[in-house]
Parts: structure tokens; C-alpha cells; sequence
């Protein structure tokens, strides 16, 4: 019987990553490093946050860009962040931005613009003085399916292209993230955020922020669209095909993997970061909300869990 595309794709993926393993053990024997992104939590302190990471093992943060203005958010007290990172035994892998409709990169309104560009220039110096890797970075504006007008795209290039000084200079990477279209209307693809980082055409705007949920939604394979972002990907959402925790869905995890280490994924500065936000065309929607800690406790579970158990099998 003639498999179906998605099997050929599977196979030839495992082939090429059971080569890899046999022909050159040492370039599988390092972990993917795993992070997990506190946002999600909700209404809680960013120490809280931190000791259920810390509970579970897990060595890295994505810290919400929460800038509000000088006295609002983390970025208001770097000094205590970096005091809590060390009492957790925790790291910072970056920050996930916030892109709204109240700071897009592509709005047709320049005092936005304006505070776009304000908020990226903070978030850096936040990330950097953090030791943070990477700043997120949504082209479009997140909860709005439709363009402004027809010129969204070329502003965004202008507008991050005018603020991408800043990445080089405080050597954070900007890592700019595809979104489905139905919650963000610009650059939902791998090949499309390629095009806008070639657009961009700036040393300090060459990363990709992926995110298997966005995925499984817009690229015809998440495994190829993988290989395809190469070594321009540095962090990874984590979330099922029903935006739960990884193992709750039916992602082909396996496969995913196997794509991260055909890739050299597997390497310091790079990350799999735990995203599971649950339904809903609202991406920011759960940062408002306050949640059971039993079900907080369930998302960092499930993931770090279900990746390091995947990715043993795998390399068994």
C-alpha cells in the first residue's frame, strides 16, 4: 500500500535522524535545554512563577515582556529579577513580547508606532540586563484577524527595521514569530517571516521564534517547516494540537524532535519552551486570569515530562 505524504515525510526524517545517531553519536549525546514561559500563569508574582519552575526542574524562564512605563511590570527592578533568578537556580532563555493593538509593529497609527519601537527598546535592555538570549517579536498585531490596510507588512519591516540597532548593540536576538493567520494577519508561515527577516535586511533581525501550535495550524509539515527555519531558530513553543500541554493532543512529538536534532538543535542558546495557553482566538486572554495552582502545576508537569520522555525513546 502507498503510504500517505505524512508518512513518507515521518520516514525519511527518522532515516536521516538514525543515521545521524549511528554516524555521529556525539552530536546527539547534549539535551535540548527546556524553558517554560510564565505568562501563562496569570495573575501571580514572577517569584511564584519561578519556584514552580524550580520544583519541576526546569533550569530556564521565559519571562512575559510586561513594560508598562517605568514603574509597571519586571522591567521596573532588573536588579530584583536577577536576585530571584539565582535563589531559584534559574536562567533566563528570553522574553516573550507582547504585540497589540496598542503597540503593533504594522498599525497605520504612528504615535503606536512610536510605542512599538519604546517597548522593544525597553524589553532589550531588559533581556540583556537579565541574561536573557532572545526577545519575541510578533509582526503583526496578536487578537486582530484583519490588516489595517494594505500596507501592514512593508510598515512592520519599516518600523523594526528603525529599532533593530538596539539587538546589535546590547547582543540580544530578535527572534520574530509566525502566528496563525486567524489571530494575527501578517507573516503566519515559516517562508513568510523568512521573507520578512530578508526584507528587514538587518544584522540584528535573523531569528525565528517557532511555535507548534501556530504550526500544526498553517505549514503543511511542522517537521519540515523545522528544517526549513534551520539554524535562524532559536526557541521553540510547546503546546498540543488542542493547545494544551505536549502528550494531550496529537502531536507527532517524536518527529518533532527528531527535526530539532537533524537541525543541531541541540546546543546552549537554544530552547523548547513550554506554551500551553488552551483555546481560544485570545492568545493573551489566560495573563488576566487567576488559575488554580493544581492546574499550573499540570502544565509545567505534562510538558517537561512528556518532552524528556519523547525525546529518550527516541534516542534510545
Amino acid at each position: 500500500m502507498k503510504l500517505q505524504k505524512i508518512d513518507v515525510i515521518r520516514d525519511r526524517i527518522k532515516n536521516d535522524f538514525d543515521k545521524l545517531k549511528t554516524e555521529h553519536p556525539e552530536q546527539v549525546k547534549r539535551r535540548i535545554d527546556i524553558s517554560f514561559s510564565t505568562w501563562i500563569f496569570g495573575l501571580e508574582t514572577l517569584e511564584e512563577s519561578m519556584d514552580r519552575l524550580s520544583r519541576f526542574n526546569v533550569g530556564y524562564i521565559e519571562i512575559g515582556g510586561d513594560y508598562g512605563g517605568p514603574d509597571v511590570g519586571c522591567q521596573a527592578d532588573p536588579e530584583a529579577v536577577k536576585k530571584m533568578l539565582q535563589k531559584y537556580n534559574l536562567k533566563c532563555s528570553g522574553i516573550c513580547g507582547f504585540f497589540c493593538d496598542t503597540n503593533a509593529l504594522s498599525t497605520n497609527n504612528n504615535f503606536l508606532r512610536q510605542t512599538a519601537k519604546d517597548y522593544i527598546i525597553q524589553e532589550v535592555r531588559f533581556c540583556k540586563a537579565v541574561g536573557g538570549i532572545y526577545l519575541l517579536v510578533v509582526p503583526g498585531t496578536v487578537g486582530r484577524s484583519k490588516t489595517y490596510d494594505q500596507s501592514d507588512f512593508a510598515r512592520s519591516v519599516l518600523t523594526l527595521r528603525s529599532v533593530a540597532d538596539i539587538f546589535v548593540s546590547e547582543n540580544v536576538k530578535c527572534a520574530v514569530e509566525p502566528i496563525n493567520a486567524g489571530e494575527v494577519p501578517i507573516c503566519s508561515t515559516i517562508d513568510s517571516v523568512l521573507e520578512y527577516i530578508k526584507d528587514i535586511d538587518h544584522p540584528g533581525v535573523q531569528h525565528i521564534n517557532g511555535d507548534i501550535y501556530h504550526m500544526i495550524r498553517e505549514e503543511a509539515s511542522i517537521p519540515e517547516a523545522i528544517l526549513k527555519a534551520g539554524d535562524k531558530l532559536i526557541n521553540l513553543h510547546l503546546s498540543d494540537s488542542n493547545r494544551g500541554p505536549i502528550g494531550n493532543g496529537m502531536m507527532d512529538m517524536d518527529t518533532i524532535i527528531r527535526a530539532l536534532y537533524l537541525i543541531g538543535y541541540n546546543k546552549e542558546g537554544h530552547f523548547v519552551t513550554g506554551e500551553p495557553i488552551g483555546r481560544g482566538s485570545d492568545s493573551y486572554a489566560i495573563t488576566y486570569g487567576r488559575h488554580p495552582e493544581a492546574f499550573k502545576e499540570k502544565l509545567v508537569k505534562d510538558t517537561v515530562e512528556y518532552f524528556r520522555e519523547r525525546e529518550e525513546a527516541i534516542l534510545a
